[in-house]
């Protein structure tokens, strides 16, 4: 099976290095409060405008001077390394799809992306990073299933015909949608994964 798999909140956890370096950001170059603890206002994917209310300026400001340290921080979601290296080894093609910006300053983010995976041992038969479209992508490239943190991507690719699952977040959680199929670990992916087989 050709197996599409997101990065950010989905393979590896990318929320708290977000919030740590959004703080420092809003506290010491804006001069502001940092989320002030308001960490449950987190419920889209969003959520960098909903905490701090910057604007596109300010976000770019912001990626620009701390995305490089916020994507060196991640580190995988229980499990993740020890599963994809399962469903490799089982004869799985794995393609790593992300939205990861590639237009930051100073930021090779495909070489810090290949390194976290080395340092992780997950592999992987292809790395497509900066993808504007994973549906678009995902046809193309004839994805049939996709492992997703974003309920909308998920939506738009089971519409579709492409099988996918959620992975739930803060960002998720309180989306209702049964026909969706979600999960909350990597194990319950497998699982999923060896069933489908």
């Amino acid at each position: 099976m050709r197996i599409g798999i997101d990065i950010d909140d989905t393979t590896l956890v990318t929320v708290n290095s977000m919030i740590k370096y959004a703080d420092i950001f809003d506290i010491e170059d804006l001069g502001r409060t940092g989320t002030n603890n308001n960490l449950g206002l987190i419920e889209n994917r969003y959520y960098l405008k909903v905490l701090y209310d910057w604007d596109d300026e300010t976000k770019f400001a912001f990626f620009n001077k701390y995305y490089k340290n916020v994507l060196e921080e991640c580190v995988p979601f229980t499990n993740s390394p020890e599963i994809i290296r399962k469903l490799k080894v089982e004869g799985n093609e794995i393609y790593f799809i992300t939205a990861r910006l590639t237009n930051i300053p100073n930021c090779n983010v495909e070489e810090i992306t290949k390194s976290t995976f080395s340092k992780y041992q997950i592999p992987y038969d292809k790395l497509a990073v900066n993808v504007k479209d994973k549906l678009e992508y995902s046809k193309a490239n004839k994805i049939e299933l996709f492992i997703e943190d974003s309920y909308e991507t998920c939506k738009e690719l089971e519409e579709n015909n492409i099988k996918t699952i959620l992975v739930t977040t803060k960002m998720n959680k309180n989306i209702k949608d049964n026909s969706i199929t979600r999960v909350n670990n990597w194990d319950e992916i497998y699982k999923i994964i060896s069933e489908m087989k």
